[in-house]
């Protein structure tokens, strides 16, 4: 099997595996970084939702031999150096959007990929990009506030 060199939350990573695994599998089994969560396994809950080069995608869908071109960010390195949260995590927290919790690393990552690409996004915006975000709890209009929260909008 080929090594793979992966950038995982800022750190480089050689792994020896095959490169049609997915993502999701060498960042849980391989790294241990038990933040991705496995929901469907087909792209469709969002569950395993991780930034490449700052783009929002399901790492049970991406081939490490795909995800070694790119920077890959995960719930673990998505806070700023020094261990402040990144907003969206900050505003998940004072707004206790969790419930069961087991989506919210996925929605955490959706959301924040949104915020990157549009700064102050509105209702419509927000529940376009969150749309493949399934979260079996209901919590959806928590993660709304939450979204605006981060994004520093008093409005939602």
């Amino acid at each position: 099997m080929p090594v793979f060199q992966l950038n995982v939350n800022g750190k480089g990573y050689a792994v020896d595996i095959d490169g049609n695994m997915p993502l999701l599998w060498a960042l849980r089994d391989i790294l241990g970084l038990k933040g991705t969560k496995l929901g469907c396994g087909v792209s469709q809950c969002g569950a395993c939702t991780v930034h490449l080069d700052g783009v929002a995608a399901r790492s049970c869908s991406v081939d490490v031999g795909v995800a070694c071109l790119s920077k890959i960010t995960t719930i673990e390195g998505l806070s700023y150096d020094g261990g402040e949260l990144h907003p969206c995590q900050k505003a998940w927290v004072d707004l206790g959007v969790p419930q069961c919790g087991f989506c919210q690393p996925g929605q955490i990552m959706t959301a924040a990929a949104l915020l990157r690409a549009n700064p102050h996004p509105n209702d419509e915006e927000i529940d376009a990009a969150m749309r493949g975000n399934i979260c079996r709890c209901g919590t959806y209009p928590r993660i709304r506030a939450a979204i605006h929260k981060a994004a520093g909008d008093a409005t939602s």
